[in-house]
């Protein structure tokens, strides 16, 4: 069991993730509970699968817990999960000590490109990269839990 700290930047500028990533994987995921204080979802990332809990947000750190799972198991669960599954790929880049995790959603979140970074602690310094946008750590639209049932492709231009 742990603590997330966790900032996420919307990337605007177009690169060429590939070339850049040294992972790429493919992730379904959806949410068997989505409230307030907590939630329960289940992941199929590429071959693996795993269901996490995660705790309310505060700031940019939650409490998070994961264990990974069969993927059969976790084919079974998304039957029980709420509707809306979240689809992306996400690119592992390195940049200087830390790795970025670019998120390409795809499906009803298509055209929403997300970068996020692990920290240490809510203080740590790192490097943004030049294409990193507006920030939107804090900014619960840009959960993926919201996304499930808010597609990016529906919200106003000036969202």
């Amino acid at each position: 069991m742990g603590l997330e700290i966790e900032r996420k930047f919307l990337v605007t500028e177009n690169l060429k993730w590939e070339e850049l990533s040294f992972q790429q994987l493919s992730i379904r995921q959806a949410y068997l509970n989505k409230d307030a204080e907590r939630t329960v979802r289940v992941r199929i990332s590429n071959d693996k699968a795993f269901l996490t809990i995660k705790g309310k947000k505060i700031g940019i750190r939650n409490f998070e817990w994961e264990k990974e799972i069969s993927k059969e198991e976790a084919e079974q669960l998304l039957l029980l999960c709420e509707l809306y599954e979240v689809e992306k790929v996400r690119y592992a880049i390195q940049s200087g000590e830390h790795t970025i995790e670019l998120d390409v959603f795809k499906g009803e979140n298509s055209g929403l490109i997300i970068a996020e970074i692990e920290l240490a602690s809510e203080e740590e310094k790192f490097t943004k990269p030049s294409w990193f946008g507006a920030e939107v750590s804090v900014d619960y639209r840009y959960s993926n839990s919201f996304l499930s049932t808010h597609p990016f492709k529906y919200w106003k231009k000036d969202a």
